[in-house]
């Protein structure tokens, strides 16, 4: 087991990278609840863990918050280089945080699509409005269309 002390600078870093330095002391209650996802995440990779399990992490966060967690976590990933398993229904933050995504059917959950994202690293928001981006979207948009969980329109 890793002492605190092992981990205190790593834990530093990490609430340095998604901008919580300062706040080291402060109790949950007096953090919001994007400050809370962020340390949430932050304990997660202080161990570096080789593998990650998560599960909608930016679904209760503002617009703003969540387009920085998003390149906080890439950054994280960059660093650390594990695997994260990323659940979402966001097909663009699949599309940008993945090397390969697996779209799902409702019920009974089956494999629909297995698609390797070959788009270059680090990835930055510009990279929404290349083609191979939006080729990608449009295919897994396509597939949600398809089985009527999106609107064709």
């Amino acid at each position: 087991m890793t002492s605190v002390v092992a981990v205190a600078p790593r834990a530093s870093a990490l609430l340095e990278q998604v901008g919580l330095k300062g706040f080291e002391q402060k109790y949950p209650s007096e953090l919001s609840g994007g400050m809370r996802q962020r340390v949430s995440i932050c304990r997660a990779l202080v161990q570096e863990p080789g593998l990650l399990l998560m599960d909608e992490p930016f679904g209760a966060l503002d617009a703003l918050t969540r387009e920085q967690m998003i390149t906080d976590l890439q950054a994280m990933w960059y660093q650390l280089k594990n695997t994260v398993v990323f659940i979402t229904h966001s097909i663009e933050e699949a599309v940008f945080l993945a090397d390969r995504v697996i779209v799902m059917s409702p019920r009974p959950g089956r494999i629909d699509l297995d698609r390797r994202i070959d788009i270059a690293r680090p990835r930055s928001w510009k990279t929404r409005i290349e083609p191979r981006f939006v080729g990608y979207m449009t295919e897994i948009r396509n597939i949600f269309e398809s089985r009527g969980v999106l609107s064709k329109e």
